[in-house]
C-alpha cells in the first residue's frame, strides 16, 4: 500500500467519538500512557492525539504524569467514575449488599476507590453502636496506613508502587503507622500474597480495620471493600475472622459491576 493511501485509512473514527475514547484507552490503561501509545492504540494521526490531549488535559478530564510527557486520569474524569459508581439503581443495590454485611458483622463497613492522593469513600453504612469513627463518604485517607491504602499499593506493578515510594513521605499518624519504606514493601508483599489488607491502629489509635479488593473484567483493582471497629469492641483478628463474609459481599459487588 502506498503511504499516501496508508495516511487515509488512519483517523477513521467519528470526530464526535475520538476524544471519548481516548479518554477510556486512558482509564483502562492502568497508568500514564504517551502520545505515542494513544496514536498507536487508537489508530489516529500524532498532531490529532496530540490536540485531545490539550482539549482534555485543559478542561480537567486528563493530567500530566510525573515525567511531564505521559498522561492519566484527571480530576473531573475521577470524578465522573465516583458519580457513576454511585448512580441510584446501581447504588440501591450496592447498599443493599452493604447493609447485611455491616447488620452480619455489626460493624462500618467502606467502599473507598483509590484518588489522586489517597483512597477515597464512596459509600458507608454505619454501626448501630453509638461508639464508631467517623469517616463520611468522601472522605480521602492515606495510602500507606489504612487497610484500603496498603491494598490498593499492593495490587501496583512493582516500578509504579517504587516510583510512588520515591515521591511520597510516609507520614506517621500513629506510633504503629510504618513510616520506613523497605518495611511497608515487605507489607505490601505480604499483603498481596495473602489477598487482604489490615490496619492494626495504623491510621488511628485503637482503630483497626481489614479490606478486601473488587476487581474489574481485566483483574485490575477497583475498588476495596473494608470493615473497621473500635479495638475495646473488636480486635484485629476478631475482624479477620470475618473475612469470608466481606469476600462474599465482594464477589456480590463485583457481579454488579
Amino acid at each position: 500500500m502506498a503511504k499516501g493511501d496508508a495516511n487515509e485509512t488512519r483517523g477513521q473514527i467519528p470526530t464526535n467519538l475520538r476524544l471519548l475514547l481516548l479518554v477510556e484507552e486512558l482509564a483502562k490503561a492502568g497508568g500514564p500512557m504517551s502520545p505515542a501509545d494513544l496514536s498507536l492504540a487508537l489508530d489516529l494521526p500524532k498532531p490529532t492525539v496530540h490536540r485531545l490531549l490539550a482539549t482534555a488535559e485543559d478542561e480537567g478530564f486528563i493530567q500530566r504524569d510525573v515525567d511531564g510527557r505521559s498522561f492519566g486520569p484527571g480530576h473531573r474524569l475521577r470524578r465522573l467514575s465516583a458519580n457513576t459508581l454511585s448512580s441510584q439503581r446501581m447504588r440501591t443495590e450496592r447498599l443493599a449488599i452493604m447493609k447485611k454485611l455491616a447488620e452480619q458483622i455489626g460493624e462500618t463497613c467502606n467502599l473507598a476507590a483509590p484518588g489522586r492522593y489517597g483512597m477515597v469513600y464512596l459509600d458507608r453504612v454505619e454501626t448501630h453502636w453509638p461508639l464508631r469513627i467517623q469517616l463520611p463518604v468522601g472522605t480521602q485517607v492515606p495510602f500507606h496506613c489504612t487497610a484500603s491504602g496498603k491494598l490498593y499499593l499492593s495490587s501496583l506493578r512493582n516500578d509504579r508502587l517504587h516510583r510512588w515510594m520515591s515521591t511520597v513521605t510516609l507520614e506517621k499518624k500513629t506510633e504503629f503507622t510504618i513510616s520506613d519504606p523497605k518495611d511497608l514493601l515487605a507489607e505490601l508483599a505480604e499483603t498481596r500474597a495473602r489477598g487482604y489488607s489490615t490496619d492494626d491502629q495504623e491510621f488511628m489509635e485503637d482503630m483497626a480495620a481489614v479490606a478486601v479488593g473488587i476487581d474489574d473484567n481485566t483483574g485490575r483493582l477497583l475498588t476495596t471493600l473494608s470493615i473497621h471497629a473500635p479495638i475495646q469492641r473488636k480486635g484485629l483478628n476478631d475482624l479477620k475472622s470475618h473475612l469470608p463474609a466481606l469476600k462474599l459481599a465482594c464477589e456480590q459487588l463485583a457481579q454488579l459491576i
